[in-house]
Order: structure tokens, then C-alpha cells, then sequence
């Protein structure tokens, strides 16, 4: 008599950790760092703490978690696919879809929640601010200097310092509607006005860095 081979179960274990995730992501948006406790997520995924903590040794590590998930898949896939320079879409055109989809990242509601909790609570806790810094807008920062060098070394920015230039292009397409939508002063915002406005910021930055001829 045969028998299909025993093969570990990983399904299970990695529905409970998204499920953990999940709750801890409305708890902590709704509550903010300090106020949440383990207990209580615990208590609303269903489960003992002591369960919660086979998968997250601490608060912090959970909300590490929180951040992680929040930041770098959604954000890491949008540079990976930009188009490298020479590949036939223009320099500007592959800036401008570029720019939408990282400003409509940026500007989404998660992402947004996520910023608020971290700046309110960092001047309590200022290890949630690196925490926040070293998964999201550190990574970006990295990832917005290979793609302005990238174009310098196909001859389509002027030479510079990639890090500055970079952080140049994620401000101007940043510019005005990500603090106006933290400060609660801004509603939704259509896809084809953030459009048009990272079509004018990337004509700008352009014009500012164009090759020397």
C-alpha cells in the first residue's frame, strides 16, 4: 500500500502570520505604537499570546513586520519596472509613468496611516523612526540614486552626484501633495492630476539636469 509522502505543511503557519499582520495593521493605525498591546491582538486574531509570540518575539518585531509589508513589496516593484535608459521609451516618459505609480504608492491610504503613526509616536520612541527610515525611505533613497545614475551613464543627466540628483527627482515629484494629504488638508486625488503633476515636476527636473552640450 503506498502513501503520498509527508511533506511540511507551510500553508497554514503563513495564514496565521498574515492574519496577525493584518490585525496588528488596523490596531496600530487605529491605536498608534504605544497604546497597542500584544494581548490585545492576540485577543482579536483569536489565540493565546503565547501564540503570537511563536511568530513575533515582540512588539517591536511585529511592528517591524507591519512596516516591511507595508513599505518594500509594493514600493520595490514599481523601480523594478522602470524601464532601464536607452531601451527605446524616452527618458521623460519613462520618469512620468515612474513618478504616477511611486506618488500614487506614496499617497495611498495605508502608506499615509503608516507615516502618521510613526511620526507621532517617534518622539516617544525614536527606534521606530529608523525602523520606518531603514525598510521604506532609505531603500528609496538607494533606489532613486541607481536610477538618475543609470540615466547619467546612458548620457541622459548631466554627471552628478547620484544620491543628491536622486533625492532632487523624489522631492519634486513629492512636492506639495504628500504633506498637504499627512495634514488631513487634501481629499482624493485623481489619477490624472497626479499626472499632470509629475509631468511638469519631471520637465523640471529634467531641465535642471540635462546633459551638458
Amino acid at each position: 500500500m503506498s502513501s503520498e509522502p509527508a511533506t511540511p505543511d507551510h500553508s497554514r503557519s503563513d495564514a496565521k502570520r498574515r492574519a496577525i499582520l493584518d490585525v496588528a495593521s488596523e490596531v496600530f493605525v487605529a491605536q498608534g505604537y504605544a497604546a497597542t498591546s500584544m494581548s490585545e491582538i492576540a485577543a482579536r486574531v483569536g489565540g493565546s499570546k503565547g501564540t503570537l509570540y511563536n511568530y513575533f518575539r515582540s512588539k517591536e518585531e511585529l511592528f517591524s513586520a507591519f512596516i516591511t509589508d507595508t513599505c518594500q513589496g509594493p514600493a520595490m516593484a514599481i523601480f523594478d519596472h522602470l524601464p532601464a535608459p536607452g531601451g527605446g521609451q524616452s527618458i521623460r516618459d519613462s520618469l512620468v509613468a515612474f513618478g504616477a505609480d511611486f506618488l500614487g504608492f506614496i499617497l495611498s491610504p495605508r502608506l499615509i496611516a503608516l507615516n502618521r503613526v510613526v511620526i507621532g509616536e517617534t518622539g516617544r520612541f525614536p527606534e521606530l523612526g529608523r525602523m520606518f527610515f531603514d525598510a521604506g525611505p532609505g531603500r528609496g533613497e538607494a533606489r532613486f540614486a541607481q536610477i538618475v545614475e543609470s540615466a547619467m551613464d546612458a548620457g541622459e543627466l548631466r554627471r552628478g552626484d547620484p544620491v543628491m540628483v536622486g533625492r532632487c527627482l523624489k522631492d519634486l515629484i513629492l512636492s506639495d501633495y504628500h504633506h498637504r494629504l499627512l495634514w488631513g488638508v487634501l481629499g482624493e486625488i485623481p489619477a490624472e492630476q497626479i499626472e499632470a503633476h509629475v509631468s511638469g515636476v519631471v520637465d523640471v527636473f529634467l531641465k535642471a539636469f540635462a546633459p551638458e552640450r
